[in-house]
């Protein structure tokens, strides 16, 4: 157990299926697996919370039993809730939606996807997320096993990178983010 908070974001593995994933609940293929385990290779944590996405919580509570960690499963962490556009390809949105989804991506806070959840209420529930982290492990090093809209929003949080370059911070999958590397403000600006 280390003696202050430390935090490491995983983004979970390929999924194998194309489109905006959000709340859908794929499975990771081979591919995912390997990334995974690849990524976590000479790591070592006190504790794994996963987002309940089988993409993140079937690796989550493997690696929890290999190295007999206990892992909890926090909702607060799921990716952004993209509702129309759930499964949809970006191909296919710029065919059919190309303002929507040039809106979306130059502003999403400005331009949430069609029935979906907005940057503020996603930021809310991610900013909760990391202060309940914080406050249930404050001398321990988590591992958050989670998804690339959440670490983008988190490098966002904790740098102050401008809301329009959100979507352009690299999140790849089985990538590994020390959240602690940013610089952590003491109000998390919005």
């Amino acid at each position: 157990m280390t003696s202050t908070f430390y935090c490491q974001a995983l983004r979970h593995g390929d999924t194998g299926l194309p489109g905006l994933r959000g709340r859908l609940d794929d499975p990771l293929t081979p591919l995912g697996w390997n990334q995974m385990w690849a990524a976590v290779e000479a790591q070592a944590w006190d504790v794994v919370v996963t987002s309940p996405r089988q993409r993140c919580a079937a690796f989550a509570r493997e690696l929890s039993d290999k190295h007999h960690l206990p892992c909890y499963p926090d909702e607060r962490f799921s990716e952004l809730d993209f509702g129309l556009w759930e499964g949809r390809t970006l191909d296919n949105l710029a065919q059919e939606s190309p303002q929507d989804l040039e809106n979306f991506w130059r502003n999403p806070w400005r331009y949430p996807p069609p029935a979906g959840e907005s940057m503020d209420s996603f930021s809310t529930r991610i900013r909760a997320g990391y202060g309940s982290l914080q406050q249930r492990f404050p001398k321990s090093t988590v591992l958050l096993v989670t998804h690339g809209g959440v670490i983008r929003l988190f490098h966002h949080l904790l740098t102050g990178s401008p809301r329009g370059n959100l979507l352009d911070f690299s999140v790849p999958h089985g990538s590994l983010h020390p959240l602690n590397d940013w610089t952590i403000r003491e109000s998390i600006p919005s």
